[in-house]
């Protein structure tokens, strides 16, 4: 894109889930197509930044990928501020992800500012055996919740860019939300938070 300042709606997504779920691989695996087999838990936060071109109009997509340990909780608190769409992750072959899935819906509901936000829950590593959680479990908590569903790899490329391109979708779709987007917009990410788009996978 040859001005990235032009744009016509800044959308803000959240990444949560415990730690090890895959949060960072399937942030870099949507924004850069690239995967690791062996990643560093993420510190505090991590931030990257997607283009994307739908009906005709410039869509700024700001994805923040939290750190799913405990110790980081208090500081990952604040950026659930305005966040338009927020991805619960959990790893489908570790029952405790899914397990403390509640923990992390009383995270959403203490400190999300947007009471509008699109929430997808979503199934990682079904690329691997073993899995210690069904699809209907993971479909039915989902529904319970009022959430999307989504089963996904980040290793084999697998749903990942179906996850985000439904969830904006869905934005678009919304007119308490895109006005929200406008408000975002004129907010404008700062320097410092565009400096840390880059993966640490």
């Amino acid at each position: 894109m040859k001005n990235k300042n032009k744009y016509d709606y800044l959308l803000k997504l959240l990444l949560v889930g415990d730690s090890s779920v895959g949060k960072s691989s399937i942030l870099c695996r949507y924004s850069d197509n690239q995967f690791e087999e062996k990643v560093l838990s993420t510190i505090g936060i991590d931030f990257k930044v997607k283009y994307l071109k739908i009906d005709n109009k410039t869509v700024k997509v700001g994805i923040w990928d939290t750190a799913g340990q405990e110790r980081f909780r208090t500081l990952t608190s604040a950026y659930y501020r305005n966040a338009h769409a927020i991805i619960l992750v959990y790893d489908c072959t570790v029952r405790e992800s899914f397990e403390n899935l509640d923990v992390w819906i009383h995270e959403i509901d203490k400190y999300s500012t947007n009471k509008n936000a699109i929430k997808m829950l979503v199934a990682n590593k079904i690329d691997k055996p073993n899995h210690e959680v069904t699809k209907n479990e993971g479909r039915n908590f989902a529904f319970d919740n009022n959430m999307l569903f989504c089963e996904t790899s980040a290793k084999n490329d697998y749903n990942i860019n179906y996850c985000f391109e439904e969830l904006i979708q869905q934005i678009l779709n919304n007119p308490s939300l895109l006005e929200l987007s406008i408000v975002t917009k004129n907010l404008k990410l700062s320097k410092k938070d565009e400096a840390k788009s880059s993966c640490s996978c």
